[in-house]
């Protein structure tokens, strides 16, 4: 029987409005509530039948009876069927078929590093590189007074003292560093890609005076299970922003997927297994505390340094290349590629990979047998942008003042070297009477120009797409010279030339070229 044979010509015409091919093998479900969407894939595991079978039979009352479009089409059975797998049974799986976009507005650049720590998700978040935080609403600027803070008149008043300096200065660079950009580059008046990109150069220069309270807008779209696990993290986090949202989070996902999101606030599930992950972080912090001396911290500047790698790690990259079309056992074809010469596996290396044609194009999961450890110093605002790199684990020290701050070129060369200075000075001074009173709140403080460290640990195949993308010539500096580092430790201190040279799409030019990049999405737009 060849696909849709098992539907009559009538069954089909009722099917319709729900799939976007009633009789071949491949179409996609369209008019269902997402719960019903991961109910009809869950009962793949435990039916001999078609999807389209399975809703006419089990999800459409009547037969297909039901109104096309109908927004609640097959809403009770998916219900009693996530009731039943998921939260009585606990087969997580079936919480990976449905899942809901949600717009999270107004909240603190603190809490959506928060938001975005989970790697089964999508984020889009509103970029301070590209959207200018110079005008006020209502007559304040854009950032969060947290609650411990608030609840403090005097502290709320040096807060809101500090920070509303942070944007006003902030507001009149921008413009002064836009000016002298455009009096030294001298751009054409109708040339619109380099109007673009110095308006953009400045407000990379001028963004590390923006502090973390800096509100964002994020937009996020992640699976039920996805969206579980964020509303229970958020839940149970130390920050009252973070509990707040949580709960705001989970209100709207109700609206939508109430079926995967049942046992969030069960004392005996969400509740519980939020609790134990904050004091996981907890008793950390306490033994931290107890065992490791933090006054007496070296730190001797580096900004990228490699930690840990594999000695044999382009052997064993080449190994399992070689290894699925061989026939042999992994750790003899392992073995064999060891004895040899460095040179013949660099060139055998260079010719698996061979034919890219740009950075987008990876070589398979082979990469992934070898990994590397780093720590890395560098501004929060960097971090930012690095972080988003969910495959590799990450793990990062609070952000705070101890580690000083990144200066800004162009801010220097357009004269406003001082009253950069001033305020991170101040930010930091805020930071430490922050810290002995409210500390879960005193890195909202801070400015993202200020240093955080924190730790990556990514395979081979990870790395060439980090590196390759972040050192890319339109970049922000910061994260340049993090991501040419890397490729450089690689190479140099790992010994893993061969593996290197096949990230050949990183820059390592020293100065970034917005410029190129927005002459060419001109040429594109320009393009009929």
């Amino acid at each position: 029987m060849s696909a849709g044979d098992d539907l009559t010509p009538d069954e089909r015409a009722r099917i319709a409005p729900y799939v976007t091919d009633p009789v071949g093998p491949v179409f996609a479900l369209t008019h269902l509530p997402e719960a019903v969407k991961g109910a009809l894939f869950a009962r793949y595991s435990r039916s001999a039948n078609s999807v389209r079978r399975i809703l006419l039979d089990e999800f459409i009352p009547g037969g297909g009876a039901a109104a096309a479009g109908g927004p609640e089409v097959g809403a009770d059975r998916a219900r009693e069927f996530f009731q039943r797998v998921l939260a009585d049974y606990g087969d997580d799986s079936v919480a990976q078929l449905g899942g809901a976009h949600v717009a999270i507005e107004g909240v603190s650049n603190v809490l959506t590093k928060v938001i975005e720590w989970g790697r089964l998700a999508s984020y889009l978040e509103q970029s301070t590189r590209y959207v200018p935080y110079d005008t006020q609403v209502n007559g304040r600027w854009k950032y969060v007074r947290p609650p411990g803070i608030a609840a403090d008149p005097d502290l709320l008043s040096s807060y809101e003292q500090v920070l509303d300096d942070s944007f006003a200065t902030y507001a009149r660079l921008n413009a002064a560093v836009c000016d002298h950009l455009m009096a030294a580059e001298a751009p054409a008046a109708d040339d619109a890609a380099a109007m673009r990109a110095l308006r953009a150069r400045a407000l990379d220069a001028v963004r590390g005076m923006l502090p973390a309270a800096t509100t964002a807008n994020v937009g996020v779209y992640a699976s039920g299970q996805a969206w579980e696990s964020l509303v229970m993290r958020l839940r149970a986090h130390p920050l009252a922003e973070a509990r707040e949202v949580g709960d705001q989070v989970l209100t709207a996902l109700r609206h939508v997927i109430p079926d995967f999101l049942t046992r969030v606030d069960r004392e005996d599930r969400g509740e519980r297994h939020g609790l134990y992950r904050r004091g996981t972080d907890d008793r950390a912090t306490a033994m931290a505390a107890s065992v490791l001396d933090a006054g007496g911290a070296s730190d001797d500047g580096s900004l990228v340094r490699l930690l840990e790698f594999d000695p044999d790690g382009e052997a064993r990259v080449l190994a399992h290349a070689l290894w699925p079309s061989s026939g042999l056992p992994l750790d003899e074809v392992r073995a064999r590629v060891l004895a040899l010469p460095h040179s013949e596996r660099s060139r055998m290396l260079a010719a698996w990979a061979d034919g890219r044609s740009d950075r987008r194009e990876r070589p398979g999961r082979a990469l992934e047998a070898t990994e590397y450890l780093f720590e890395i110093t560098c501004d929060y605002g960097a971090y930012r942008d690095l972080q988003r790199h969910r495959l590799l684990t990450l793990e990062a020290q609070p952000l705070g003042a101890t580690l000083g701050w990144e200066p800004s070129p162009d801010a220097e060369a357009a004269g406003a070297a001082d009253e950069f200075a001033r305020v991170h000075e101040a930010s930091a001074a805020l930071w430490r009477d922050l810290i002995t009173v409210v500390p879960d709140e005193a890195p909202y403080a801070v400015t993202m120009s200020h240093r955080i460290r924190f730790a990556m640990r990514m395979n081979a195949r990870e790395a060439m797409h980090l590196i390759e993308l972040r050192s890319q010539p339109q970049g922000h500096a910061a994260y340049r010279r993090v991501a040419q580092d890397m490729l450089t430790a690689i190479r140099d201190q790992a010994g893993h030339g061969g593996l290197a040279s096949l990230m050949h799409y990183t820059d390592m030019t020293g100065q970034g070229d917005r410029m190129a990049q927005e002459r060419r999405t001109e040429a594109r737009r320009s393009t009929p």
